[in-house]
């Protein structure tokens, strides 16, 4: 694919080709170049040089400016304070570089990144018999986002659901079922996601409760576990039972969430069980890990506990049991080994940071991680409720997952419902685009904080049409397809000849941004910045409708053709970026 180069970086080039042509004693110099209030861009770097190469920075500015070859690029160019340089574009230069974007057979008019590689990014960490809550959430939405924004730069995309499939606790759940055989059976033979965590909710119960009152069955349950553990035929079918009506459940869940999951991207706990004791080998053979009091531990010299000594990773229990460090440190070893992945990035909770910091350490010493791979924690707050705790039902229970998405859509619905009339919307169209309002305002309000920052869950603010929501979002793109259906026989069609008023050079601007802003979400796993960028997208188009008409019998046809060209492409922009962050918008709303 051609690539597009946004305006920033054709003017980043100008600017350090000339001044290497005006100094060439400075080398390869960086110009320093932002987007600036009191021009388009102004570079700054022009001072650091001039102290290093002892001159006046502002007759060094002047030399540069001269340096600068004759284009349509830049209007004009000024000398400000110190050696700065504040740069005004040319309109025609704007609607060029845009118009080369929207060309683009792709579509896309965003290069791919030049240093792509594979990564496998773990999210979304459902426990098996367990239901899903509002923790799992962030996890989820977070990392799907990372997916969408990685594999659109370029990047080959590894997904992994570490689920939670292994444990003391399955000893007990296959016990119960071997002695109630048709505790999960279904009727009419099959399940939906409900009734399939409704079934393995009250077998959780039911065997909780004989596990604690009842001796024998407890000892029947520890024996399974070994059982289990040994692979035994009769107990690893029944454990695959319990995974399998828990997928079931997964899956309704994502679908809820309008994620795509498939089975190869599952590999839970027990994915690595065959690992586990070479891992352990390797580690006490290199000297990585340590006996001590009888479990096997890795010590670092700035872990240290209340007492000031050190707090170890355990890796293997004084019973002989593995610890989640032993599955964690197998599945780096798989990820690198077998899917040849230079970046590791685990979406996961900022109160496992310690856990996971002791875990790429270890793996560093081990040789796993090498100077070519990185591990990376995207880690993520906690959800709030509108009083600023931690998100509980009022009977402190955790908020279900399933309950929180199915109310969000009801809200989103009414929203919707509340607008259909005017743009004749039928029933089917209110309940498809109440689905996609819902579940893209939950996802919005977390993508558009910070991940490592705690938000407050409240639907009111986020199915509000006003703010920073997306479906403020949603509504931008709406009324500009409203638009292109409207515009009859005029067409969008760029012409760069045209002056632009104040608010069409803003939009432009801002639209010629998008490339920029992707690869430093990528780069640095930081969703909140696309959301951000598309919010002042959203805005500009605002102020944009507000002081330029675009269908208008008083204006000339080429101005007509250009607006239209201008809302087009944001069209597109808003429809790529928020279905990079997992956001449907729809045609009409």
């Amino acid at each position: 694919m051609a690539s597009v180069n946004s305006l920033a970086s054709t003017l980043q080039q100008q600017l350090a080709d000339a001044l290497t042509a005006a100094l060439p004693d400075a080398g390869t110099a960086d110009p320093l170049l932002r987007r600036s209030d009191r021009a388009d861009f102004q570079a700054n770097g022009i001072l650091a040089l001039a102290k290093k190469l002892k001159g006046n920075p502002r007759e060094l500015a002047a030399q540069v400016t001269a340096a600068l070859p004759a284009s349509d690029l830049i209007k004009d160019i000024e000398v400000s304070g110190p050696g700065f340089l504040n740069i005004t574009l040319s309109d025609r230069s704007i609607i060029e570089t845009l118009a080369a974007r929207a060309a683009d057979g792709e579509g896309r008019g965003v290069p791919y990144s030049s240093a792509v590689g594979t990564t496998v990014i773990d999210y979304a960490q459902p426990n098996v018999a367990k239901e899903m809550h509002v923790g799992h959430l962030r996890s989820a939405v977070i990392g799907d986002a990372m997916v969408q924004i990685l594999e659109f730069t370029g990047e080959s995309v590894v997904r992994r659901h570490h689920i939670g499939d292994w444990g003391t606790q399955f000893g007990m759940l296959i016990q119960y079922l071997i002695e109630h055989p048709a505790e999960l059976d279904h009727e009419g033979g099959k399940a939906d996601g409900e009734a399939a965590m409704s079934s393995l909710n009250r077998l959780y119960k039911a065997s909780r409760v004989l596990f604690d009152s009842d001796e024998e069955f407890k000892a029947r349950s520890r024996d399974r576990v070994v059982a289990l553990q040994a692979g035994e035929a009769e107990t690893l079918a029944m454990w695959q039972r319990f995974v399998d009506e828990s997928k079931i459940y997964f899956y309704s869940v994502f679908d809820k969430l309008d994620m795509e999951i498939s089975d190869p991207d599952i590999v839970g706990e027990s994915g690595y069980n065959d690992m586990l004791e070479e891992t352990c080998r390797i580690l006490e053979e290199t000297g990585v890990a340590v006996r001590s009091e009888g479990a096997l531990c890795v010590f670092f010299d700035d872990v240290l506990g209340p007492d000031g000594n050190k707090v170890p990773l355990i890796v293997k229990k004084t019973n002989g049991g593995y610890g989640y460090a032993a599955t964690d440190l197998s599945a780096i070893r798989d990820r690198v080994r077998n899917l040849k992945a230079d970046t590791l990035l685990y979406v996961v909770d900022v109160r496992q940071s310690l856990h996971f910091k002791m875990v790429f350490e270890t793996a560093r010493r081990a040789g796993w991680l090498t100077e070519d791979v990185k591990a990376h924690q995207l880690a993520f707050g906690t959800v709030l409720g509108k009083d600023g705790k931690p998100f509980k039902t009022r009977e402190g229970v955790t908020v279900k997952l399933e309950d929180l998405l199915d109310e969000a859509v009801e809200r989103a619905t009414a929203v919707v419902r509340e607008k259909a009339g005017k743009v004749g919307l039928t029933e089917e169209e209110i309940v498809e685009n109440g689905r996609y309002v819902g579940i893209g305002a939950v996802k919005y309000a977390d993508l558009s904080t910070s991940a490592v920052r705690d938000y407050k869950f409240d639907l009111d603010q986020m199915v509000s049409l006003h703010g920073d929501t997306s479906v403020y979002l949603q509504y931008a793109y709406a009324r500009i397809r409203s638009i292109l259906r409207k515009a009859g026989d005029a067409k969008p069609v760029a012409h760069p000849e045209l002056e632009l008023a104040p608010a069409e050079r803003a939009l432009g601007l801002h639209l010629d941004r998008f490339a920029e802003v992707l690869s430093e979400v990528a780069a640095g796993y930081e969703p909140h910045k696309l959301a951000a960028y598309l919010y002042q997208l959203a805005s500009h188009l605002t102020t944009f409708y507000d002081q330029c008409q675009v269908l208008s019998d008083e204006n000339p046809a080429e101005v007509v053709e250009n607006r239209l060209f201008l809302v087009e492409l944001t069209a597109r922009t808003l429809h790529q970026g928020m279905a990079l962050l997992g956001i449907r918008t729809p045609e009409r709303l």
